[in-house]
């Protein structure tokens, strides 16, 4: 291996990109904007979970007439919303748009619910609850130790994590696609460099981006949310940066062969779709049938995210999760060593 034609391959892919004024800018902007915008709809003290639809509207919630429990009225996390009467509020619960509906007017405490939304059911036994005379003394009330996560802290490296899977699989495996179509490729087989010094400049090349976007975002949005990290900064960046070394492979091996952007674009779809899904990037998969746990598992992005979340929510050590470090390493090599053997200069 020729670190001299690997370097000249770096650069020159760094040049390419950083000339790209568009591409530059909306890597940095993409992740910035999502971040900000859940940052502010989860990132508040007073955010609201389930929302109560009440009628008629001009009876608010807190009115003296009001037949609705106080200790309701006063719950955390409802938001009350007013309608014109019984038939539009119905049908915003039949849609899902709210999670139950009362009628502030009546003694009986008349109330309708959607049978098919397990929100409505939790908001149900919230609202009938309200109802008892004791509440103090039904169960016995404990707060957990230490310092509570916010949602935005937990979110947070979901996103990072989101946005590498997307620059990698994207920036490598359809890039280098693009190349062999052009005939780019064609070209460098007549060169001294070997398919292994090719991909692994490729690599790295995108990883430097990569590195150097997530301190430029991380950076930008502290500012604003003054993240929590419990855990050191060092090992948070190792992570990230094992993270992006698999992810950047995997890419690689999509590109080792084919010349169609748009079957290359299919199946990057195919792989990167369920892995933000089944990765936790944006919700818990906890609960879920065993086998979509596993499934979870077989991709790097759930590793690094585990790894990832420990060190920053729980202040976990490098030995804490190494072995999700052992994955991501191993990942690595698998997919370079597979992408070296199929790689095609022009098929």
């Amino acid at each position: 291996m020729n670190f001299k034609r690997m370097w000249a391959m770096f650069t020159a892919r760094n040049h390419e990109f950083f000339r790209d004024k568009a591409a530059f800018g909306w890597n940095f902007a993409f992740p910035f904007l999502i971040i900000v915008g859940l940052g502010f709809i989860y990132g508040g003290e007073d955010q609201q979970q389930f929302k109560i639809g009440i009628f008629p509207a001009d009876i608010q919630v807190n009115a003296s007439e009001s037949t609705v429990p106080p200790f309701f009225q006063e719950g955390k996390f409802l938001q009350f919303i007013n309608f014109a009467s019984q038939e539009e509020g119905a049908e915003k619960l039949k849609h899902h748009k709210i999670d139950l509906l009362l009628d502030v007017r009546s003694p009986q405490h008349r109330y309708w619910m959607n049978e098919s939304s397990p929100q409505s059911a939790v908001v149900e036994q919230i609202f009938l609850a309200s109802f008892l005379k004791d509440r103090q003394n039904v169960a016995e009330k404990k707060s957990i130790e230490g310092v509570q996560i916010r949602h935005i802290d937990w979110l947070f490296p979901g996103i990072l994590a989101m946005n590498m899977m997307f620059s990698a699989l994207w920036g490598v495996g359809y890039v280098v696609v693009r190349y062999r179509k052009n005939g780019a490729l064609k070209r460098l087989k007549a060169t001294p460099l070997t398919p292994l010094e090719y991909l692994s400049a490729q690599m790295f090349s995108r990883i430097f981006l990569i590195m150097f976007t997530i301190v430029v975002v991380w950076i930008g949005t502290n500012f604003i949310f003054h993240f929590q990290v419990h855990g050191s900064y060092g090992a948070l960046a190792l992570v990230f940066l094992l993270g992006s070394l698999s992810m950047s492979s995997i890419g690689l091996v999509l590109a080792a062969r084919g010349t169609s952007e748009e079957f290359t674009s299919g199946v990057l779809n195919f792989i990167s779709m369920p892995m933000m899904f089944l990765s936790e990037v944006w919700f818990s998969i906890e609960g879920a049938p065993a086998w979509v746990q596993s499934l979870a598992k077989v991709f790097p992005l759930t590793h690094l995210l585990t790894a990832a979340r420990k060190i920053m929510n729980d202040g976990a050590t490098l030995v804490d999760v190494q072995s999700e470090c052992i994955i991501l390493v191993i990942t690595t090599l698998l997919c370079l060593t597979l992408a070296s053997k199929l790689f095609s200069w022009n098929e």
